[in-house]
């Protein structure tokens, strides 16, 4: 049963994805078996019941949690033990010094597996395993019968990452993501479903440079992901991800620069057959970071050889973006900020692109108080087109986002002729335990562009005299690391319909529940 309906539950029916049958049963099984092992291993229960052991970091859900420690030292990078921070592309994690004996943990054993006598050549392997629960209620404000519908989504990840000495490298990851029966409008979608994919397989070949520089080469199918993922994300909430295949090479400099120079095909998801790069989408460019500066800085570059239409004018698409990233805190003063800006231009058919967008978000961390609150506020603007069909595409391009982490959790919004204007509180309210509250104000840009959503598509056209109010949303989650490998995140989201949606058609307000569970090892 729908739990935003009155109705009585209808009988579901089980899709053909890999959820509906066997795997279910797998990923219980697996999931107890690994976490009765990891939670015998901790000295401390999921409430807390015992005293935490004196090696013990302090709480922070985007680490793991500790064991004894290692035969190893801990790097900036790692935790107390030795084993590093795991990261969404796991790729990025180097275990290459880590010694799995002692730890607590028997999935340590495989993070670094020795296959040759001197130790040179080795293997880490590892993956996730993630089971999402989704409930709606009026998904499409109401348009249709079938926009209450409940439904299950679950994904599996595995990797190998093999070296060959220093300086080779192979990472191979596969992917199986599938769904229970989704009634909702699409049914199941490539955001949904992809049977089995090869989600990543590159070589990676490493040369040292003076003054402790290396340049990295990397050829084949690889994740991109870039500052805060506002232009460019791997979709870490999708189910099925996004990946490219090219080449890029990466500078890293003694001064703390980070520089990616790539040239991609995106390659799109087929859900029963293997993702073939698309040829008519290419997306190049340099995305320059220094982590301790806090400064971003990018050019990216989109080329589209299938016509695409912004606002009445249909052409093939070539867009450049430049744009810089600041972050950073004001000393001691709990502020925190992290400020955003890009300009695009390009053509679309013979018409120029003349594009922008700003992004903004400031903190306030209050340790001291109850719940060791943050409180923050937030500001994004996206620009849109002012005239239809004229000889200027004026609508900003989103390109490859994660605007479900920034616009809103509904994904109604997305970052194209909309301005949002945010705040909200994150609490620690017991110990591990993470709560976050954040309220959304939505306008269009432009009062003659339409409503667009994180996807890029059209949720309603412009018109005449229509309202810029598009509406308001309200985005609660709560998320608590059971174990250092088990993870589970609980949220509410809803969505007031505005003056435009009211004015162009259905306009009951969205709810939307979700569970998470993920196992990562």
């Amino acid at each position: 049963m729908n739990i935003f309906t009155d109705l009585p539950g209808r009988p579901r029916r089980l899709g053909k994805g890999f959820l509906a049958g066997p795997f279910c049963a797998i990923f219980i099984a697996a999931m107890t078996m690994f976490t009765t092992a990891d939670v015998r291993a901790q000295s401390k229960g999921i409430f807390g019941q015992t005293k935490p052991q004196a090696d013990e970091p302090k709480p922070d859900i985007t680490k793991p949690v500790a064991k004894p420690a290692a035969a190893t030292a801990a790097s900036p990078d790692s935790n107390k033990s030795g084993r590093p921070k795991r990261k969404f592309l796991r790729h990025e994690e180097d275990w290459s010094d880590f010694n799995g004996q002692g730890t607590g943990d028997s999935l340590d054993a495989i993070k670094h597996i020795q296959l040759s006598e001197d130790g040179s050549v080795w293997a880490s392997l590892g993956g996730h395993i993630r089971i999402r629960g989704e409930s709606w209620g009026r998904f499409n404000f109401g348009a249709t019968a079938d926009d209450n519908d409940s439904f299950t989504l679950g994904r599996m990840l595995l990797h190998s990452d093999l070296h060959f000495g220093e300086n080779i490298r192979l990472f191979v990851e596969v992917k199986s993501a599938g769904s229970t029966q989704r009634d909702l409008p699409g049914g199941h979608r490539t955001l949904d479903v992809d049977s089995l994919a090869l989600e990543q397989a590159f070589f990676d070949l490493t040369m040292p440079l003076e003054n402790d520089q290396s340049f990295i080469l990397r050829t084949g199918r690889q994740a991109l992901l870039f500052g805060k993922q506002r232009l460019v994300s791997p979709l870490p909430w999708g189910n099925t991800l996004r990946r490219w295949d090219g080449v890029t090479g990466i500078l890293k400099t003694s001064d703390g620069w980070k520089a990616s120079g790539f040239y991609t095909q995106f390659a799109s998801v087929q859900k029963y057959r293997f993702n073939e790069a698309d040829k008519q989408t290419e997306f190049s460019g340099i995305y320059a970071t220094n982590q301790a500066k806090g400064v971003d800085l990018y050019w990216l570059f989109l080329r589209k050889d299938d016509p695409v239409t912004f606002n009445g004018t249909t052409g093939n698409e070539s867009r450049h973006t430049l744009g810089g990233r600041l972050w950073g805190k004001c000393g001691d003063s709990g502020i925190d900020y992290d400020i955003e800006g890009a300009y695009q231009t390009g053509d679309v058919g013979t018409a120029d692109i003349d594009a922008f967008m700003f992004a903004s978000e400031v903190g306030l961390s209050l340790p001291k108080l109850p719940g060791r609150p943050r409180l923050h506020v937030g500001f994004d603007y996206a620009s849109g087109d002012d005239t239809a069909g004229d000889n200027n595409v004026e609508t900003f391009n989103q390109l490859f986002p994660l605007g479900h982490a920034y616009l809103g959790f509904i994904d109604i919004i997305g970052r194209q002729n909309i301005i949002d204007l945010s705040g909200g509180v994150t609490l620690f309210p017991v110990e591990k335990l993470v709560v976050k509250l954040t309220g959304h104000f939505y306008w269009r840009a432009e009062q003659n562009d339409a409503l667009y959503n994180a996807g890029g598509g059209i949720v309603r056209a412009s018109g005449v005299g229509l309202s810029r109010e598009v509406g308001s949303e309200i985005d609660l989650l709560a998320k608590y690391p059971f174990t250092s490998h088990l993870t589970g995140v609980l949220g509410y989201s809803r969505f007031f319909a505005g003056n435009f949606i009211e004015q162009t058609g259905a306009s009951q307000d969205i709810d939307f529940v979700y569970l998470i569970m993920q196992y990562t090892f």
